[in-house]
Parts: structure tokens; sequence; C-alpha cells
């Protein structure tokens, strides 16, 4: 499963065919002049990541644009995407850094028993049949002291998709008690435009930081 945006489903994608025009979308590759890193979606990994260098699994990373940001930031950077295409396309955007990228399910990536201390994941878990099954899946390849940051939202006003923010804080609360919510739908130089639908992140802490 690959990063998806806006009021568009995921389900039944050719991720491999979107790949190559994928980064056109002002958030997917960050190239609108309103997307700046440095003062967009930079500022917010700053906020969400912890300050030192850290272990960063992006699920769903799709052609990388959050994962070079992250690694730009002096994390080390694992990517997991269900397109072999856009694996490609992450791998030659990050040649050179501490990162590695790997075919396979976001649901269940493939990181074997290698544990992180944030797993990062945008616009993936709204499109997944059991979101409560994958957040605690997720919530196991964290180690003490880590964080989930999700960044998620309900998308469209004719026929939404999404992933309202309560819910998702609801499928959290047998995990932990440490859940901090950011709205981010007035936060335009995200989305390269302004914006009218839920859109959020949330950071949950597995104990201690």
């Amino acid at each position: 499963m690959t990063n998806e945006s806006d009021d568009t489903t995921a389900v039944g994608v050719d991720w491999d065919a979107q790949a190559a025009a994928f980064d056109d979308e002002p958030d997917h590759g960050l190239r609108d002049p309103r997307c700046i890193r440095d003062s967009a979606w930079a500022d917010r990994l700053r906020d969400w990541l912890p300050v030192g260098p850290c272990d960063v699994l992006d699920l769903g990373c799709g052609t990388g644009s959050l994962s070079l940001l992250a690694a730009e930031q002096g994390h080390r950077v694992t990517g997991v995407d269900g397109s072999a295409a856009m694996i490609g396309l992450a791998r030659a955007k990050l040649a050179g850094r501490d990162a590695v990228f790997l075919l396979g399910d976001a649901e269940a990536p493939p990181v074997g028993e290698q544990r992180f201390d944030v797993v990062l994941v945008r616009h993936v878990l709204w499109a997944l049949p059991d979101a409560g099954r994958a957040l605690r899946h997720w919530w196991q390849l964290l180690r003490p002291g880590g964080r989930l940051v999700l960044v998620e939202g309900v998308w469209g006003t004719v026929s939404p998709v999404g992933i309202p923010a309560d819910r998702l804080t609801a499928l959290l609360a047998p995990l932990t008690g440490q859940v901090r919510v950011d709205r981010l739908s007035g936060d335009a130089p995200l989305w390269g435009r302004d914006v009218q639908d839920e859109r959020y992140a949330v950071v949950a802490l597995a104990g201690p930081v």
C-alpha cells in the first residue's frame, strides 16, 4: 500500500503505473513552491520525531519524500512499499543516504526482528481492511519509548473516505494513553492548497520518552 491523498481511493490502484507521476501531486513530491521542505513537512517532522538520530520505519513510503526529509534531519530510515516502481524511485531519491527500502506489505512489513524508534505511516491506515490489527502489529515494531506517527484524514465531501481522528484515537486507546492529535487541515503549505476536509496527525508514545 502506497501513500494516498485527497478524495481518491487506494483500492485497486496500479501503483507501479502511478509511480512516474506520483510526485507531481504537491503533497507527494513536495515540489510545489508552497510545500517548501524547510517550512512545511520538514518542520512537522521535526516536531513529531525525536530530536536525536533514530531509526525510522516509513510504511507505505511511496517515492520516499518523507523518508528523504527524515534522512536530511539525521535519522536512519527503512522504507517499505508494495510497489516495486515506487521503491525504485525512493532508492534513487535517497541514494547515498542512510536509508534502506524494502518491497513488501505496509500492514506486515518484512523487517524480521528489527525494532524502531519511530513507525511513520502517512495515508495508509484508512485503506487497510483491519486498522486495529495493523496498529497492534506496528506497535510491536517499536522499541520501548518509541512512537507511532500517523498522518491520516477524511477526504472528499460527496463520498468521503478516510478515518476520522476520534476513531483512530479510540483504536489506539488499548495500546497507550499518551496520544496527541495535531490538526493539519488549516496548514495549506502541507497540501499545496487550502483544504476543507479533515486532515490530522496522531503521535502515540510507547512508554516514557
